[in-house]
């Protein structure tokens, strides 16, 4: 199939669809006029791709996902301990997100409820040194 039905089929931009011919992530053979000529299976091969990545995996992983011969129990548990992998990164990123937040909403009421009797400067100091209180290990408390 030629590109532009590719790309109607998968929603995909043909510069993108270049684009993951380019990084090896799909193939395409030329035509004797120059075009590319897609198989089947590039549909469902970057429906993969655009799923995978919407999770989080970087072209990287997909090709290691992707280009692995077929089939097999080793491909099985490849994948369901990337997809495990993922699962943690994003529970990590979740916990840092959350820890953010709450520095950040720390901020925002100590800036609100800065008292009236000191600068601002003196109040980001203060802030800063409360912040850095909460950030110290709790291991020096034992």
């Amino acid at each position: 199939m030629k590109i532009g039905e590719l790309a109607r089929r998968t929603g995909l931009s043909a510069s993108r669809i270049r684009f993951y011919e380019a990084s090896g992530l799909i193939e395409a053979r030329r035509l004797g006029n120059g075009y590319r000529d897609y198989p089947e299976d590039a549909v469902q091969r970057l429906e993969v791709i655009t799923c995978g990545q919407q999770a989080g995996f970087s072209l990287e992983e997909m090709r290691a996902l992707t280009l692995e011969p077929t089939g097999g129990a080793n491909r099985h548990e490849r994948l369901l301990a990337s997809l495990k992998g993922k699962v943690v990164e994003i529970e990590a990123m979740q916990a840092r997100l959350a820890q953010s937040r709450t520095h950040l909403l720390a901020l925002i009421a100590g800036i609100e409820g800065k008292p009236v009797d000191i600068s601002c400067e003196e109040n980001a100091q203060r802030l800063l040194a409360r912040l850095r209180e909460n950030d110290e290990p709790h291991s020096q408390a034992t």
